[in-house]
């Protein structure tokens, strides 16, 4: 069977949701008047990492959901508009008490997000990684073909979560559960699973193992989630002796 390919003819491109909702506690006091993926690292934003990646992948479509000191995303899209990114805002509310978790902010952007047919890319706002997102193309086209509903990029476990949440095979597919692989923050996924899902706070996992057939791919690359204070000094420091290079800078 032929699969479509999403990126040309009649079909409305890719679009990426980044998550960034969030309060980011355990990063104060640097949250506690910069949302998280806004946080600088030299001269880049904590969220860099994503946005250029998936500029990369060729995928500039972006929307952006808000929640915990929200005004602080408005001037966004313009800000991103001069490196060829369309950015929409989903905002939930203004404080972190609004922000409706991954399952219901993705409820809440899908009219932004996709026409009901085109998977999308989610991500999560507070992860760096040098994974290749241009593969993600690829295993768009094999979720609208039929072939699975959902796809994920794992980590091996970081020593923040040793239990892990699923066990992937060389073949892609997956066992959820304790396992050696955690959830990497970088999913494409078909808008059918959200068919009738409403937007209140709820999570993606463990929803997401009954509702979808999921395939993964484990990535042994750089990556890192930004979870604490430490780890994001530790970033700042990192680019500091050695600076990152985004958006083919």
């Amino acid at each position: 069977m032929k699969k479509k390919n999403l990126f040309r003819g009649t079909h409305t491109e890719m679009r990426a949701l980044i998550f960034a909702a969030g309060r980011g506690s355990r990063l104060r006091p640097h949250t506690d008047w910069v949302p998280k993926p806004l946080l600088p690292v030299g001269k880049y934003r904590l969220w860099d990492w994503q946005i250029s990646g998936l500029k990369k992948a060729g995928i500039t479509d972006l929307v952006v959901n808000t929640a915990y000191l929200a005004d602080a995303f408005e001037p966004m899209p313009e800000a991103y508009a001069a490196r060829g990114i369309t950015m929409k805002i989903s905002r939930e509310g203004d404080k972190e008490t609004d922000a409706l978790e991954t399952r219901g902010g993705i409820a809440k952007a899908l009219p932004l997000l996709t026409d009901g047919v085109t998977p999308f890319v989610a991500v999560a706002g507070d992860v760096v990684h040098d994974y290749p997102m241009e593969r993600l193309n690829a295993k768009a086209a094999e979720i609208e073909a039929g072939d699975y509903d959902a796809f994920m990029v794992a980590v091996p476990n970081p020593g923040f979560h040793v239990r892990g949440d699923m066990t992937v095979a060389a073949d892609g597919t997956v066992r959820p559960g304790a396992g050696p692989h955690t959830y990497g923050c970088i999913m494409v996924v078909s808008p059918k699973i959200f068919v009738n899902v409403r937007p209140v706070a709820a999570k993606l996992f463990p929803w997401i193992w009954q509702k979808a057939r999921v395939r993964a791919e484990v990535w042994d690359g750089f990556w890192g989630n930004i979870g604490s204070a430490a780890q994001y000094e530790a970033l700042c420091e990192e680019n500091r002796t050695t600076p990152f290079h985004l958006f083919d800078e």
